[in-house]
């Protein structure tokens, strides 16, 4: 227990990028004791959070360390090796979600093994190691093809379209050099991406988000609308109940965010976050709780807050960085067209496409919201100066 304030818990969260950086602006309010293992001090959380750790945020040493001065360690990321979160578990430190329900975000195979065993909907899938597994799986399912790394991937990173068997052989041997294990699944004929946040604390109280809409391009979400507009009320409930049954029959503690297709027959489970996630920034101004006080009431196992939405809408647009680092110099004419719009920019070093921030807009018509939110993300970008 920290000695500063031994009736608060000192909450740890390992790595130090944006999601930190918010969950440790959800935890100033709750008067919670958070400290940050980061990599660099110049990383999201590190610029701002006034108790920096800085080391190896997936090293054995300074990761056990970590937890050792923590009460309750959280994660930012789900790149901690299996072997240091058992060593932490082992050592007595308490990890949320703990280890065992880490790894079905952290190895996409074994998520698909298990949604299989849960029935939970999804697209059809085959672990490959040589071509010829390829060619199988595409005689059944047909191309195009995706492959998939079964870990280590995000934002697009690690998934290939194979629209045949050379492209497919190329991308095999490539991971096979690499010693990066594959999968194959079917290429939905999706009709859009939706995802579900929902919140699961130590005895078993969850609360869930609302249906969201995602907007992908190049593998990177680039707008949130919440609720997602004309979704179906029977198909939202699916949506939200198999999040629910996902995070009991995965023992999570804190947020679980469900990726999801939305087709003619359903919904289907693409992929499991178990952490604040990008398509639930729309949180922090349309809900009555956001995604990282949740986490952060769900960790430190506290009643679960209201996940209703506080307008009809939510939009929520990414801020990617452009050539131009000058993103403060471009706040007055933002500000000043759009009053309703709000900015949040997460400290880091500008590059092209690296995501920076994110703006909200919230109100009735969700049309007119995408466009405000489109419109500012873009000007802070630099595309409309």
């Amino acid at each position: 227990m920290s000695e500063r304030n031994r009736t608060v818990p000192r909450m740890g969260m390992v790595g130090g990028g944006q999601l930190s950086r918010m969950t440790h602006q959800a935890g100033i309010a709750l008067g919670i004791d958070f400290s940050v293992l980061a990599a660099d001090p110049r990383d999201s959380a590190a610029r701002v959070c006034g108790d920096v750790v800085l080391g190896d945020d997936r090293g054995l040493d300074d990761v056990l360390a970590f937890a050792k001065a923590c009460d309750v360690v959280t994660f930012d990321h789900e790149h901690v090796p299996e072997p240091v979160l058992r060593a932490v578990e082992e050592a007595g430190g308490l990890l949320r979600p703990g280890r065992r329900a880490l790894r079905f975000a952290q190895d996409k195979l074994v998520m698909r093994t298990r949604m299989a065993e849960l029935g939970a909907p999804s697209p059809a899938w085959r672990a490959v190691s040589a071509p010829e597994h390829v060619d199988a799986f595409a005689d059944e399912h047909g191309w195009p093809i995706v492959l998939k790394a079964a870990r280590g991937g995000y934002d697009g990173k690690g998934v290939w379209i194979a629209d045949g068997p050379e492209e497919a052989a190329v991308i095999v041997a490539r991971a096979a050099a690499e010693g990066v294990p594959l999968l194959a699944e079917e290429k939905v004929g999706f009709r859009r991406e939706l995802a579900v946040q929902v919140a699961r604390s130590p005895h078993g109280q969850v609360a869930v988000y609302p249906v969201v809409e995602t907007l992908q391009r190049d593998g990177i979400c680039h707008e949130v609308i919440a609720p997602a507009p004309g979704l179906d009320e029977e198909k939202a409930t699916r949506a939200q109940q198999a999040a629910i049954e996902i995070a009991h029959a995965l023992d999570v503690t804190g947020v679980l965010a469900v990726e999801m297709f939305e087709t003619a027959e359903g919904v289907l489970v693409n992929e499991l976050a178990m952490r604040p996630h990008n398509s639930g920034h729309w949180t922090i101004d349309g809900a009555v709780t956001s995604q990282f006080e949740q986490h952060l009431r769900a960790v430190a196992n506290l009643p679960l807050g209201a996940p209703g939405t506080v307008a009809p809408y939510t939009v929520m647009a990414n801020v990617l960085g452009g050539a131009d680092p000058d993103v403060y110099g471009r706040y007055l004419h933002v500000m000043a067209k759009d009053p309703g719009v709000k900015v949040h920019m997460y400290g880091k070093d500008v590059r092209p496409g690296r995501k920076i921030g994110h703006v909200t807009v919230t109100g009735d018509d969700h049309r007119d919201l995408l466009a405000r939110a489109r419109d500012a993300a873009d000007y802070l970008r630099g595309d409309d100066q």
